[in-house]
């Protein structure tokens, strides 16, 4: 400080006002006009101003050395850009380094975050964070009874989540506030947002104009650390909507058409951007149903222009002032520019777009409801329906609400109600309040509802189900956005179809598949038949949101002082150990000890519902390390031969028994390796365990990323048949590391039993920074040797 106000006295006034911009710049980040005023915040708990003016001057200088039209997520993409003037940009090729506005955390994701932060030694988070409780409240009763069971249960979390955030200055959402993509799209998305969260429906801000993308937990503490974070330029695919949503068709039922025409890995590697006339037909909470379930084909997010919808819904959640900012942006940053151009375009015409049922067992295998009954027989599908259920993050607004319930006073009015168990998850404490209020909640129970907690719940596996046994083959209709195998109740012959709330109000009146209500009749209580009208309802509520309980947490201004402890005796929770550094050798004769058969998903890899309670204990949670994935040596699950004792055994114990011996292991995967959640324990597990590279046929984005971060090898196949020339008792050895670099493949040899050797070649998407992770053993061992 000495130096500065000696620089101060000498260069007076003028020169001493440009010095300390120049000190705002380099140390917060922060633009000239932007410190040039004081501007409307980024949220009600912030005090970080819109970005606006900053941004379009970034976009200027983008714009200036493309000299092309860009498309909207361009423009909020590359408008985040660190360095915009030199900063290479090609779509599909080259890696940008953004500087998004603030991260956001799940409580089950967030204590591996926090974990890894509390390691960095940093003394606090660099942009606005927050916390959200959402992931570990089980339903099993009711939303009381269950927050109250869940408070008990998770005490050691939630204090251990609060402390860390009150210290690092992250804001901290408590249990029963709601699930985090709600909070966010209440409270904190805008148009423009770049936003990072730890959770792979973090799309769902891209309803309100943002770009808002799932990570894993290292990326998180990069962004909190003010580190650049990195990502592969995206593709970008557009999707043109003509028409006008009218009738049952709701927004849900695009993502379903959506998710049928790219599949689960169709957006790999791409923004898919919304655009035409149809999008005004959308509420704002119905376009991020669609962004949220864009997660699903693998996009790295979903973006919608902003309009009167986004505005109107700002207005209604207590934001005037960053619609009014919005307004002015509304064109030069908010909104393609003609003639900008789309890597693939496809076109929805929503005057013809019927209702979708997809499922089951994986989101994009896509049922109209004229032909859902039909392909259920054709494939031996049960057709009679156990459990009907709405909610969730995807479909939780009031609007869905609302429009359940008109369906069900019009069916109640002829004396009939749900013939199944019909469960509610309202997605926030605000919703819950408003439905509350305005009835809507209570006829929905009248109906045979059981409204639960404002948290995740069976969506996540989060079910205390007791309706039907293990293995027992059933059939199950929810609003939510995922339908792996086993997802919701841990019951890999549980067939579960998405669709929209909708939908599942009025097929959980019947109970079967086969039933179509857009013309099938139903039979009242005095026995007259009647068809169900269209749905109906009020976009949002005419008497405005009821806030609810506050139960936002913000953290202290000064957290130094602010302990975080963690018992070492702790089943939940575990301080984190460096993984080792590369030894600079090739990495020889390593064992397979899973080579998976079929869909590979996070949720294979690392099991959530009971395993959520261990995701802060590293070595605890790596007990479910691949127990749901298939073995292609024998067709089973959790079942693998130790190749050195010779005996069969569960996964993760064989795992822990090569480690024990020093020996390092690979897996090996088939397409799409890692789809689903965002989930990094999926890679923290192998990494831990012993691993040192997986090989696939080809990888999800998240999860690439997170193997990379973890000092794993994420390798493809150059020729994707050489899949089937590994056997369980081969050694593979990886050759040439010590030249490793981006773009050039991996010699790989394979021995087999019988002596003979196969080399095939495999490829990386890793490049000079990433390749420093793996050399130093982690992206966090990497980010401590630069800070030494």
């Amino acid at each position: 400080m000495a130096y500065c106000r000696g620089v101060l006295h000498r260069q007076g006034s003028r020169a001493a006002a440009s010095f300390l911009q120049e000190i705002q710049i380099r140390c917060f980040n922060v633009s000239p006009l932007s410190s040039a005023a004081v501007k409307t915040a980024m949220s009600k708990f912030d005090k970080d101003p819109l970005p606006y003016e900053k941004l379009t001057n970034n976009l200027e200088t983008v714009k200036k050395r493309l000299n092309r039209p860009l498309t909207l997520s361009e423009k909020v993409l590359y408008s985040h850009i660190d360095d915009p003037k030199s900063q290479e940009i090609e779509r599909g090729v080259s890696y940008l380094r953004l500087r998004p506005d603030r991260v956001a955390m799940q409580d089950a994701t967030a204590q591996m975050a926090m974990l890894q932060f509390i390691s960095s030694g940093l003394p606090k988070v660099a942009v606005p964070s927050t916390i959200h409780c959402d992931h570990l409240i089980e339903a099993q009763i009711g939303g009381e009874k269950d927050l109250k069971r869940a408070k008990d249960l998770n005490h050691e979390v939630y204090t251990f989540l609060s402390s860390a955030g009150n210290k690092y200055g992250v804001g901290f959402w408590k249990p029963g506030s709601g699930i985090i993509h709600q909070i966010i799209l209440e409270n904190y998305a805008f148009p423009g947002l770049l936003m990072i969260g730890t959770d792979s429906h973090t799309p769902n801000g891209g309803g309100l104009g943002g770009l808002c993308i799932g990570v894993g937990g290292a990326d998180a503490v990069d962004v909190m650390a003010s580190i650049p974070w990195e990502l592969k330029c995206p593709k970008v695919i557009g999707v043109k909507l003509t028409g006008k949503l009218s009738g049952w068709t709701s927004p849900k039922d695009i993502i379903l058409k959506v998710a049928d025409i790219l599949t689960v890995k169709g957006g790999t590697g791409a923004i898919v951007e919304y655009t035409g006339p149809g999008c005004e037909s959308i509420s704002c909470t119905g376009m991020a149903t669609i962004c949220n379930m864009g997660a699903e084909i693998g996009a790295t997010t979903s973006i919608f222009p902003y309009n009167k919808r986004m505005r109107d819904y700002l207005k209604a959640t207590k934001r005037e002032g960053i619609a009014s900012e919005a307004d002015k942006f509304e064109k030069v940053l908010l909104n393609p520019d003609e003639g900008c151009k789309y890597d693939h375009v496809i076109e929805i015409n929503l005057d013809t777009l019927e209702p979708h049922v997809n499922g089951p067992f994986t989101p994009d295998l896509a049922s109209p409801i004229s032909k859902l009954g039909e392909n259920a027989k054709k494939n031996g599908w049960p057709i009679e329906i156990k459990d009907g259920l709405i909610g969730s993050c995807t479909n939780s607004s009031y609007e869905d609400m609302g429009r359940c319930a008109s369906i069900v006073r019009e069916a109640m009015k002829h004396g009939v109600k749900s013939k199944i168990p019909f469960y509610v998850t309202p997605g926030s404490e605000q919703i819950r309040a408003t439905i509350e209020r305005d009835g809507i909640a209570q006829t929905l129970r009248e109906f045979g509802g059981t409204v639960l907690a404002n948290a995740c719940g069976p969506c996540i596996g989060q079910w205390d189900r007791t309706d039907v046994k293990k293995g027992e083959k059933n059939t199950i209709v929810t609003s939510y956005n995922r339908n792996f195998t086993g997802r919701n109740d841990a019951n890999p012959a549980t067939h579960c179809f998405v669709t929209s709330p909708e939908m599942v109000t009025a097929l959980s009146i019947v109970g079967r598949l086969d039933f179509n209500p857009l013309k099938d009749e139903l039979k009242g209580k005095d026995g007259k038949s009647f068809k169900l009208s269209d749905p109906f309802a009020d976009e949002l509520p005419t008497k405005g949101f009821d806030p609810g309980q506050d139960t936002y947490e913000a953290p202290q201004a000064d957290g130094s002082k602010v302990k975080v402890n963690v018992d070492p005796k702790s089943q939940r929770l575990q301080l984190l150990e460096p993984f080792d550094k590369w030894d600079g050798k090739d990495l020889e004769d390593m064992v397979v000890l899973i080579k998976v058969k079929g869909k590979c998903t996070t949720d294979h890899i690392s099991a959530a519902g009971p395993w959520l309670k261990y995701r802060g204990h590293l070595d605890n949670i790596s007990n479910n390390m691949f127990i749901g994935a298939t073995n292609a040596e024998n067709g089973e699950m959790n079942k693998i031969k130790n190749q050195l004792s010779g005996e069969w055994g569960a996964v993760p114990d064989v795992a822990r028994h090569y480690k024990s011996k020093g020996v390092k292991w690979v897996a090996v995967g088939d397409e799409n390796y890692g789809e689903g959640s965002s989930r990094e324990h999926a890679a923290l597990e192998p990494r831990h365990l012993g691993g040192r590279a997986i090989i696939t046929k080809s990888f999800a984005r998240i999860h690439e990323t997170n193997l990379k971060k973890q000092g794993l090898l994420p390798l493809t196949f150059s020729n994707p048949s050489d899949y089937d020339k590994i056997q369980p008792t081969d050694k593979i050895s990886l050759k040439g590391l010590a030249n490793l670099a981006p773009g050039k493949p991996v010699e790989c040899e394979v021995k087999h039993k019988d002596g003979s050797v196969d080399k095939i070649m495999l490829n990386h998407s890793l490049n000079e920074l990433q390749i420093g992770w793996f050399k130093a053993g982690s992206a966090l061992n990497r980010m401590k040797e630069l800070a030494a």
